[in-house]
């Protein structure tokens, strides 16, 4: 499941692969920056069913008790567009006339317990999103008690966990430092990324505390902890229960999020090809993408696994809250105008990519062999370790397309000719006019009603029939091209 800032951006995680998007309405969605109007919303339910996907609207904030029934109207308006379900943290809601529409607890409903999970159920929830914070043995004990309790009109509630992106710093996103300092409520979609900001780190008599090497914890970006990457852990995390895989993002663009869905569109399959008891939660699909997958290549302050394991180190990043991207090389020799750096072998730069160290950067103009010449000159020493965080050819090849696979079956019928294209069938009165060469015209019929055009469906398998019988060598009638053409393009627009 991915974020879609819009209309557009939803439209490209379903092209690249997402079994479901989740996009804000267009209030009460805890992203100020990033509400939609019903029409947009109703437009991606349209497009995101085409696939068998699902849309999900966050009705996520704490609501006061004059916008209960506002909040209650918009998730109708939601309910009659078609969306798949809401994502509430507000429990009260419950208390108001909502629609028959699937309930999913946000995870600042706080996650993290089997006695929380299953009271959540007892309230009509279908699903959680667990809390960031959790083991991997502690998402199995909970799933381990949705599994031995009794279920009656109920199913098991499903348990949906992070796996990519941003990480507050806040206990399941429970933050009220900027609603403290700035009057602006985090909780309500106005998050002023203070966490993102440089700290001194003292002791309780105000003296300034020393890092390893005897400095002083001074103007470091103390809280801005680094992006989640689960992705070395997918098995295990459906081993212990997870069925639903969410990505972090709504203010993310198009290119991070045809990026990171691509990337483990790819994952997934693999495991689901691997295990027979796992299926896809949208409709298979054929993906192409013109670009390799790889979430350095896109918004990366590095990666952290998070709790998944307990505790590891190296949460945060103290140098910058900024995209670092990927390590490229050293510095190896500096002039007025220019930085030699020894590539790592598999980099190749181009001009207009972005480079960084720290939280200090510059666009590259030109480049001559190892010697890069930058917009403007900064500061460096010898042995500095630069990386790219703007990739220009790569961000110019990120382009995804998704199409449903069907079957294709054409027949001889008494009156004329039968073509069903996926579910869809027609008829079409015709002369059987016998062929010439009975070879040339079964490939004629293969070839042109197998041009689906830019369209959403690709061929998988195409069959032509006589009597009830596969012809795999000739076919006895002949069908003008102009005809066949026009059968296709008459079903497929039915």
């Amino acid at each position: 499941m991915t974020p879609a800032r819009d209309l557009e951006v939803g439209k490209a995680a379903i092209d690249a692969g997402a079994d479901a998007v989740y996009i804000g309405a267009p209030e009460f969605g805890a992203r100020q920056a990033a509400s939609n109007s019903i029409e947009d919303i109703a437009a991606l339910v349209q497009y995101a069913h085409r696939f068998g996907a699902q849309v999900l609207v966050t009705l996520n904030t704490l609501l006061y008790d004059h916008e209960y029934p506002r909040a209650c109207a918009l998730a109708h308006d939601l309910h009659k567009v078609g969306v798949d379900a809401l994502i509430i943290q507000d429990l009260n809601l419950l208390n108001y006339d909502l629609p028959p529409i699937r309930l999913h607890a946000s995870t600042q409903c706080d996650n993290r317990t089997p006695e929380q999970v299953l009271h959540l159920q007892q309230l009509g929830f279908r699903r959680v999103v667990l809390a960031r914070e959790l083991s991997l043995q502690e998402i199995q004990n909970i799933n381990n008690a949705i599994q031995s309790t009794p279920h009656t009109a109920q199913t098991p509630i499903e348990l949906e966990a992070f796996v990519h992106g941003a990480l507050c710093v806040s206990y399941s996103g429970r933050c009220y430092l900027s609603e403290v300092l700035m009057d602006r409520s985090a909780n309500r979609g106005c998050c002023a990324q203070l966490c993102r900001q440089r700290y001194d780190l003292l002791d309780k008599d105000g003296n300034e505390i020393l890092d390893n090497y005897g400095q002083p914890i001074h103007q470091r970006y103390l809280l801005s902890l680094q992006d989640m990457d689960r992705s070395l852990h997918l098995a295990q995390m459906i081993e212990a229960g997870v069925t639903t895989f969410k990505i972090e993002g709504r203010l993310k663009d198009r290119d991070y999020v045809t990026n990171i869905v691509a990337y483990y569109r790819q994952l997934l399959d693999q495991i689901i090809t691997a295990n027979p008891n796992l299926q896809q939660a949208s409709t298979p699909s054929v993906q192409t993408y013109n670009f390799t997958p790889n979430p350095a290549k896109t918004f990366h302050r590095g990666q952290t696994e998070y709790f998944l394991h307990k505790r590891t180190p190296q949460m945060a990043n103290w140098d910058t809250p900024k995209s670092t991207g990927e390590k490229i090389g050293r510095v190896v020799a500096l002039r007025k105008d220019a930085i030699c750096v020894q590539l790592q072998s598999n980099i190749i730069l181009h001009n207009g990519d972005g480079i960084c160290f720290g939280d200090k950067g510059f666009a590259i103009n030109r480049i001559d062999g190892e010697w890069i010449y930058p917009n403007q000159m900064p500061t460096l020493q010898r042995g500095t370790i630069l990386y790219r965080n703007l990739d220009t050819v790569f961000l110019r090849s990120l382009q995804a397309k998704r199409q449903i696979p069907v079957d294709i079956r054409f027949e001889v019928i008494p009156e004329g000719y039968r073509l069903t294209i996926g579910d869809s069938t027609a008829d079409f009165i015709a002369e059987h006019q016998d062929a010439n060469n009975t070879e040339r015209a079964l490939q004629t019929i293969i070839q042109q009603l197998s041009k689906l055009g830019d369209t959403d469906l690709a061929v998988k398998n195409i069959q032509v029939f006589n009597n009830n019988q596969v012809c795999s060598e000739h076919f006895p009638y002949f069908i003008p091209i102009s005809q066949l053409n026009q059968w296709r393009r008459e079903l497929m627009n039915l």
